[in-house]
């Protein structure tokens, strides 16, 4: 609906409003004279009953939830007080000389008291019921778009039938609070191995692997069997590969045994000679 049409909607309720607190004028204004107001009294008498009606609407359309129940209460009440009172005046024919004289609303004592104190009551509850809604008008926060998008957005969800997401609870706050998560330990690195070789151990948290201690005995049986079977010298760089040793250690090992990296030779085969000595002995 756009702006002009809101305007005329609002303007015709504005009228009809009008003629009918015109309508119901008369009869507010002699049930006033007939309970004992003078006439400024019951002049003003309409605008208590009709206006506290008019102000309950508006914050019908303002408040929410409990508060928005409690104005169309009010709203309510003062609804079926004003058609009582309007009934009543068109049932006593006295009433509409206007004249400023108490009388009966009713034959019946009973039901005359309950409309004397039905109209008495209703000026204090408009002061009470309407300094309420005024108060709380004034203090009504509305829902911020943001919230009102997410709800409505969240709400198929709901009615398909799917989880929906809950916010996380905020730590009570007794509680202590959760330790920081600490640095990840470093993991050591991997030495690749030939197959069948042991893996040399490793210091911890480094990652960097420890070499044994090896004997000179250790060691010169491995330069020994390094030297066994090689075609020509060995070449320092591999001795120290084999030996997992360093330079100065090498050369001390073989400075102290008078040993060289050249091939150890292999001793020559041994050969049988068949000598005849005529007593059918074979002699070395």
């Amino acid at each position: 609906m756009n702006r002009k049409a809101k305007t005329l909607l609002v303007l015709a309720l504005v009228i009809v409003v009008g003629m009918a607190f015109r309508v119901s004028w008369n009869a507010l204004r002699d049930i006033a004279s007939a309970i004992g107001a003078d006439s400024s009294a019951a002049l003003l008498y309409p605008f208590v009953v009709d206006g506290l009606m008019a102000l309950a609407l508006v914050a019908a359309l303002v408040l929410t939830d409990d508060d928005r129940r409690f104005a169309l209460r009010v709203l309510a009440g003062y609804t079926a007080a004003s058609l009582v009172l309007n009934y009543v005046h068109g049932m006593v024919p006295a009433l509409h000389t206007h004249t400023a004289v108490r009388m009966h609303l009713a034959a019946w004592a009973p039901a005359n008291w309950v409309l004397v104190l039905l109209a008495t009551s209703l000026p204090v509850g408009s002061i009470f019921f309407g300094s309420d809604l005024v108060a709380k008008v004034l203090h009504h926060r509305p829902t911020p778009a943001s919230d009102a998008a997410s709800g409505s957005a969240s709400a198929p969800t709901a009615e398909r039938g799917e989880g929906a997401v809950q916010p996380a609870s905020a730590p009570a706050p007794d509680s202590d609070p959760a330790p920081l998560p600490g640095p990840a330990p470093a993991r050591p690195a991997r030495v690749r191995t030939a197959p069948g070789k042991p893996r040399a151990p490793q210091t911890p948290g480094t990652g960097r692997t420890v070499r044994p201690v090896r004997t000179d005995a250790e060691l010169l049986d491995a330069l020994r069997d390094l030297r066994t079977g090689a075609v020509g010298p060995v070449s320092q760089r591999a001795a120290l590969a084999a030996l997992g040793i360093g330079v100065p250690r090498l050369r001390a090992l073989l400075a102290d045994h008078d040993l060289t990296l050249d091939p150890i030779p292999a001793p020559a085969p041994l050969h049988l000679v068949d000598t005849d000595h005529g007593d059918g002995a074979a002699a070395l």
